[in-house]
């Protein structure tokens, strides 16, 4: 089925041990006259690559100027900032509701850091021969999935930073990775137009979905474990769809949801209030966010 989705407009938006390298920053907003709005100043000095949750009230984001940024959904205020990487920020990530912060990167590392920790990184992980471009962390928070141009993925230990297993496939080119919540299971995207289920235990493919006809760009996962989404380059209204896939015994497609212009570069499944029927959103280069109905062709 292919569904209509509400637009929502423009989406504006080397490593060493030394300490001096490292830096954990905390901000505030300005605070203007009483009565007057809030300025704050932006998270970021560059582009902003990439945001995930971290806690009910707080959201991390990573950017091209290299660090890692910790804000308040409620004031908009940059209330810390990690600084450590060499090279931009490609993505964050956390255990929702934890104190654990994860940032990979075009260094080709990955990096573990604590929301109350005054000094750098608490963990590190190197192994990646190119840009890191997937990152997953288990729900409690003890392992994390990195998947990179290089074509692999790797799972580690996030209290040792030991490499735990490697697994190596030709032409997988990594785009996204996401834990699926209260499983062994983890969802990666890649280049090669396909989109995977690995089973974290043995770090093996536990099922391939079928290519679809562009690169798929990102993923994720519905909050109860039953359906994941993908999203497809396009150009010129070719391509830049979004795929509903059914992670149960049927592993088939479900929908596709067609309407972008260029390139989806992400989507997600919105959280479902008690009267809200399941939606989703997508991003794309065409400058637009939609909103869509996950199981009907109505408006949202």
């Amino acid at each position: 089925c292919l569904l209509p989705a509400r637009a929502m407009g423009k989406l504006q938006s080397k490593i060493s041990l030394h300490t001096t390298k490292y830096r954990a920053d905390g901000s505030g907003g300005q605070t203007g006259p009483a009565g007057a709005s809030q300025q704050h100043s932006p998270a970021h000095t560059d582009a902003v690559t990439s945001v995930a949750a971290l806690q009910p009230d707080l959201c991390v984001s990573g950017g091209k100027d290299k660090s890692v940024a910790v804000s308040s959904w409620r004031s908009g205020a940059a209330l810390r900032r990690f600084i450590g990487h060499e090279r931009e920020v490609t993505k964050v990530t956390s255990a929702l509701d934890s104190n654990r912060v994860f940032s990979a990167s075009r260094d080709k590392t990955v990096m573990m850091w604590e929301l109350h920790r005054t000094s750098g990184p608490s963990q590190h992980f190197p192994g990646h021969d190119l840009v890191v471009t997937g990152l997953a962390v288990s729900p409690d928070a003890s392992q994390l999935c990195t998947g990179s141009r290089d074509n692999t993925v790797c799972k580690w230990d996030t209290e040792t930073g030991e490499c735990l297993g490697r697994a190596a496939i030709s032409r997988n080119l990594v785009t996204h990775l996401c834990w699926v919540p209260g499983e062994p299971y983890v969802i990666q995207t890649s280049e090669d137009k396909t989109t995977r289920v690995w089973d974290s235990r043995q770090l093996q493919v536990a099922h391939t979905f079928p290519a679809k006809q562009h690169i798929q760009t990102c993923c994720d996962v519905s909050q109860d474990g039953r359906y994941c989404l993908s999203c497809s380059s396009g150009c010129a209204g070719h391509g830049a769809e979004a795929t509903l896939w059914d992670l149960r015994q049927t592993r088939g497609r479900v929908c596709e949801y067609k309407g972008h212009f260029q390139t989806t570069t992400s989507c997600v499944f919105l959280p479902r209030g008690p009267t809200l029927a399941p939606s989703i959103a997508t991003s794309s280069s065409d400058s637009t966010v939609k909103v869509w109905d996950q199981n009907t062709a109505g408006m949202e």
